[in-house]
């Protein structure tokens, strides 16, 4: 079946988390993806768990739950870069290669004869995305960068928890690695646009992606909103910066989400809760309004909502029209019935582990399907394939693996 990217060749030279998701991601689209690991110890997440997904060979490495989130449809060569021996496979794979991706610290890959200079000469059709924490230029760019960090340096956790004078105030990073994944598909996007350039003009690209650059970018609202204003927005909870009402809200038996996004679904949120006068008050007929008087209104809110159970609520509200949802832990999310429709959650084959779990990419094409069927790959479970796809003979393969260099 053709894919978007059939055809296309990566590199992976990533770990963890932002590169493996772009990676994945391009996998997901179609692209043959062959993930170089280190011999006998892997991605290091690996090694992050529990959870495991126990494998059904004693002999073999049970597999990380992180692992698995974002190695799909990929092959796994475990190969010593760091060696001569290594780095000339490398350079070979480099010839029929149209991506590398890798997130070495700046410079790392250069003492390998690995970087984009030394490699674009040998295939200048190459595109070459490098991510790092701070990018390849900047007082920072030679420190490391991780998620967390860049989630407190970039801003986000300045406006993500309740303010300070709050019970449980203070900052709070969001719980799955945004800066991460956002610069994964950042990379994505920005290696899918190098790929068309290079249709054009039959030149290659090197890509610089920075976690910190992304953490900024993706601020969205929250930047725009200091840099019209000149006043940095400050932590609000679960409320918005622009729309009320719009947050969480107890109710009689828990909590649902009530997003007002304009005067209308107001007007219909306040007839369905028996409350139409409240829609009439001079101070909340306009968002804007809404916004100035948010302390006024929340309260109003709050004692509304607190009269049903949130099951109730959902029923009302849903009916009129107006936006709102439950907060579902992670077992209610596979649960829900709309989830389970768009069949999110999938089952795939694995050498060592018989199936392991997987979410869908939530990319659907109309005319062409994505259709990843391949579980995250074991450790070097395609050393053997792809150096004899290469030329390697038996007896290299095997000098290879009696000195290290491969597992």
């Amino acid at each position: 079946m053709t894919t978007a990217l059939s055809g296309i060749r990566v590199l992976d030279l990533s770990r963890i988390l932002a590169g493996p998701w772009a990676t994945q991601t391009l996998a997901d689209l179609g692209a043959d993806v062959i993930k170089v690991e280190r011999p006998g110890r892997g991605d290091d997440t690996r090694t992050w768990g529990p959870p495991y997904q126990p494998s059904e060979n004693s002999n073999a490495a049970n597999e990380s739950a992180y692992f698995l989130a974002a190695n799909r449809g990929k092959k796994s060569i475990a190969l010593d870069i760091t060696s001569t021996e290594g780095q000339l496979i490398i350079r070979e794979l480099i010839e029929s290669t149209d991506i590398l991706v890798e997130n070495f610290k700046v410079g790392g890959l250069k003492k390998y004869g690995l970087d984009y200079e030394r490699l674009r000469k040998i295939n200048p059709r190459l595109i070459y995305c490098s991510i790092t924490g701070f990018g390849q230029t900047g007082p920072y760019s030679h420190r490391p960068g991780y998620d967390f960090m860049l989630q407190g340096m970039g801003g986000l956790m300045s406006i993500t928890g309740e303010p300070d004078n709050h019970p449980g105030g203070g900052p709070v990073k969001v719980g799955v690695a945004t800066a991460d994944i956002y610069t994964g598909l950042y990379s994505t996007i920005a290696i899918m646009g190098a790929l068309r350039i290079r249709d054009q003009n039959g030149v290659g690209e090197y890509i610089d992606m920075s976690l910190l650059d992304v953490q900024v970018a993706v601020l969205a609202n929250q930047a725009s909103n200091y840099l019209v204003s000149g006043q940095p927005p400050g932590r609000l909870g679960n409320a918005h910066p622009n729309i009320v009402p719009y947050q969480a809200f107890a109710t009689e038996d828990g909590h649902l989400i009530l997003a007002v996004g304009n005067d209308s679904q107001f007007r219909d949120f306040c007839i369905a809760c028996d409350q139409p006068d409240l829609a009439k008050d001079e101070r909340f007929t306009t968002n804007p309004g809404r916004v100035e008087n948010r302390q006024q209104l929340v309260p109003i809110v709050e004692k509304i909502l607190r009269s049903r159970a949130t099951e109730a609520w959902l029923t009302v509200l849903e009916s009129a029209g107006v936006p709102c949802g439950p907060i579902n832990n992670i077992e209610q999310v596979f649960e829900d019935p709309q989830v389970k429709s768009r069949e999110l959650h999938r089952q795939l084959p694995h050498a060592n582990c018989g199936s392991v779990p997987s979410v869908a990419n939530p990319i659907r094409y109309t005319n062409n399907k994505l259709e990843c069927s391949t579980a995250p790959p074991a450790l070097g479970q395609h050393t053997e394939t792809v150096l004899k796809e290469l030329g390697l003979s038996q007896e290299k393969i095997e000098y290879l693996y009696d000195q290290g260099i491969i597992t």
